[in-house]
């Protein structure tokens, strides 16, 4: 494929996805697509949760068109069927509110349709700590199915805010797509640029502007569910081809707001015999908005986060700054440490107040609303 060729498959993603969002907006007004202000709920006016619906077709229909799917036909199938699931369960949710052992089991099958449909899973995880990790064996699929199902709820747990989940998955996107161009797979590359194309466009309606104060449309648990998936069905593409190697442990990096947020919630949950599943307002963006960050501000914040953690790592494995399992103990002790800092809500409040006084964006805590739904 050419340099115009991936232009035009990027502007085809767009252009589809703008117009699946122009339709579908007024879709969801006639159909009761909407996301109402109730609960815990902050965002003032009921909101089409049709973003997720959106990025899917335009993605997939630039895909199609393009021939940008790694396995063929059998590829495109089972990537049809396991988003096609997810997006389902997804826009029940959000309009019944459905248990959460059914979401999950939605996402267990999804990843299995991805496993013996696609052939996509996890074969190897490299070298770890100098010692050569070979075939998984009977381990790999559900090894590959609590990857899928972690990513996909890393995702949906950071969509609390106007603009945050989008950014960061199409931060996460963008990273893996620049691996892929590295390491020679052109067509995953591509494939990734129109997942791009389709978020950039979908947060011009979901970011806050001075002529657009609120979202104008949502991901809903749909559209969050989605990206998850994407996000594993990238990685496992990028890192499980022989033919492009690239290590299995830079995936991480290329996410860690959100990941390293939903284990230290997800822990902190269980110590305090909850469910993990349970909601609350202490994941991250609620600590941010509670010491005065704004949505804009904090997406802003935590994308640069997640774009100097993935192009630190990147960089420390292109030039042998450090070793794997240098990088395994980095992550690790930083997931700890974040678990510490947060675990007493008050002074993980204190601490961002503080920290927005040294951006310059003052230091009082003023509780920042966000119209995202919080998971």
């Amino acid at each position: 494929m050419t340099v115009f060729s991936a232009v035009q498959a990027f502007a085809l993603a767009a252009a589809v996805t703008w117009t699946a969002l122009r339709v579908l907006k007024h879709l969801a007004h006639d159909y009761n697509w909407l996301d109402h202000p109730v609960g815990r709920k902050e965002h003032a006016t009921p909101t089409p949760i049709v973003g997720g619906m959106a990025v899917a077709l335009g993605s997939t229909v630039a895909a199609v068109v393009f021939g940008l799917f790694l396995g063929g036909m059998s590829d495109l199938l089972a990537f049809a069927a396991a988003a096609g699931l997810l997006i389902v369960v997804g826009l029940l949710d959000d309009l019944r509110d459905i248990r959460w052992p059914w979401r999950i089991a939605a996402q267990v099958l999804a990843a299995l349709i991805m496993t013996f449909g696609a052939g996509v899973k996890v074969a190897y995880i490299g070298d770890v700590f100098g010692i050569p990790v070979g075939g998984l064996g009977w381990l790999s699929v559900p090894f590959t199915v609590f990857i899928t199902v972690a990513l996909i709820n890393a995702v949906n747990m950071c969509d609390g805010v106007d603009g945050l989940a989008g950014s960061l998955v199409g931060a996460a996107l963008l990273m893996l797509a620049m691996a892929a161009w590295y390491s020679g797979n052109v067509v995953l590359f591509e494939r990734l640029l129109t997942f791009v194309a389709a978020i950039v466009v979908f947060l011009a309606y979901n970011l806050r502007f001075s002529w657009q104060p609120r979202a104008q449309v949502f991901l809903g648990n749909a559209g969050s569910m989605f990206l998850g998936f994407v996000i594993a069905w990238a990685v496992l593409n990028l890192t499980q081809n022989p033919g492009h190697p690239v290590t299995p442990v830079l995936a991480p990096f290329f996410l860690v707001p959100p990941i390293i947020d939903s284990i230290a919630v997800i822990i902190r949950r269980v110590c305090h015999r909850q469910s993990p599943f349970s909601a609350d307002r202490n994941h991250l963006h609620h600590l941010m908005l509670d010491a005065g960050f704004s949505p804009m501000q904090m997406v802003g914040v935590l994308t640069m986060v997640s774009l100097a953690c993935g192009g630190l790592a990147a960089l420390s494995q292109r030039y042998d700054w450090l070793s794997i399992g240098a990088l395994i103990v980095i992550y690790a002790l930083g997931t700890i440490a974040w678990f510490a800092f947060s675990y007493r809500r008050e002074r993980a409040v204190a601490g961002f107040a503080r920290l927005r006084g040294w951006l310059g964006w003052g230091s009082n805590l003023v509780v920042g609303p966000s119209s995202e739904p919080a998971p």
